[in-house]
């Protein structure tokens, strides 16, 4: 039988030698590949965030740019609306002024030198008391405003700001500029503003600012109601405001020191009021006003003013006053404050739209 040759230890060794090399270089690889894909993963996300990173940063650089680009257009075209307003309310005051102006050109050559004078002076003494709202009010200092119950809930405080006298298109689209509620109280129409009925009429809530009879008041309104006016009187008076501003809810009074501080007086209107389901707001422009005691008498809510905004027609005194009737608001949870249609109220209203965040400006109707 032949022999069978025998496998050597040696090449057995050799053998797993290999094998183990071998594997030992598969790992190597797998690991060299696995700790690459990592470490490119890695950096790979890194590199992505930076770029998102960088992105961000840009929007929000680019954001803020056109929030301040933004914000100087505004400015800008608040201090145009001002200065056109000032404008546009110097030729209307202009334009008031000229009927009134031209009597003294048919004075009668037999007048004395007295009347005369009193004739050319009248209508300068009529703009000057005009120029501000002080002629609403008789006292020197302003009549305090009436006591009421510390406001004890969580509900913001509400605020309504009414504006008087207003009468022409240049009133209605500065207020309207400002883009906040604020309620109108036009003045019926007259010769030199033969519109003002109107103009509300476009709106959808107004309020009536009724002439009535004051101290010493002297550019006394056409068609003011007196305190002699008789009930009959003044319903003939109410029906045809009614007529000219039929949706008409509110009634303040323009001056009036006089007819609202007799009871007499103010019992018929208020009576004639409330039979036209008309409510009186007390433009309180004296101390001695009848309003509230006539309106517990018929178990009627009072309503009146708390502060004055444009008694002095500086600026900053306008806004240290919308601050006052934030602060009043805050306490007692509403308040109603008074402007006119000046250049200097609309800035200052237009200013503090930031203060005015503090509380919910409404119209009258929603206090």
């Amino acid at each position: 039988m032949p022999k069978r040759k025998k496998t050597t230890p040696r090449k057995n060794s050799n053998f797993l030698q290999y094998i183990a090399w071998g594997l030992s270089l598969i790992i190597v690889i797998v690991v060299v590949f696995v700790a690459g894909y990592y470490v490119g993963h890695d950096g790979a996300k890194k590199e992505v965030t930076a770029k998102e990173r960088s992105k961000e940063e840009a929007k929000r650089s680019m954001v803020q740019k056109l929030e301040e680009e933004a914000a100087a257009k505004e400015r800008l075209k608040e201090q145009s609306v001002s200065q056109k307003l000032k404008e546009v309310l110097k030729k209307e005051s202009q334009a008031e002024q000229a009927p009134q102006e031209a009597p003294k050109k048919e004075v009668a050559p037999k007048e004395s030198n007295t009347t005369k004078q009193k004739e050319v002076r009248a209508p300068k003494e009529a703009a000057k008391e005009y120029e501000d709202a002080s002629h609403e009010v008789e006292e020197e200092l302003l009549p305090i405003a009436p006591e009421r119950k510390i406001a004890t809930g969580s509900q913001k405080p509400k605020l309504a700001i009414i504006i008087d006298d207003v009468s022409a298109s240049s009133h209605v689209l500065s207020i309207k500029s400002l883009h906040l509620p604020i309620t109108m109280s036009f003045l019926p129409p007259s010769k030199s503003r033969p519109n003002s009925h109107t103009l509300a009429a476009k709106e959808d809530f107004y309020m009536v600012h009724l002439p009535m009879e004051a101290q010493s008041f002297k550019a006394e309104e056409p068609m003011t109601l007196r305190v002699d006016d008789s009930h009959t009187k003044i319903l003939q008076r109410i029906e045809e405001l009614k007529q000219l501003f039929p949706r008409v809810r509110y009634i303040n009074n323009h001056t009036g020191s006089k007819f609202t501080a007799d009871e007499a007086a103010m019992d018929r209107l208020i009576t004639v009021l409330k039979s036209q389901n008309i409510a009186f707001i007390d433009s309180r422009t004296t101390g001695g006003s009848k309003a509230q005691k006539v309106s517990r008498k018929y178990d009627l809510e009072y309503m009146g003013r708390d502060v004055f905004l444009d008694h002095q027609m500086d600026k900053n005194y306008i806004v240290a006053q919308i601050k006052k009737a934030i602060q009043i608001a805050k306490k007692h949870g509403s308040a109603i404050a008074i402007g006119h249609p000046h250049a200097n109220t609309i800035a200052a209203l237009g200013e503090s739209k930031s203060l005015l965040k503090e509380v919910e400006l409404v119209l009258v109707d929603k206090l």
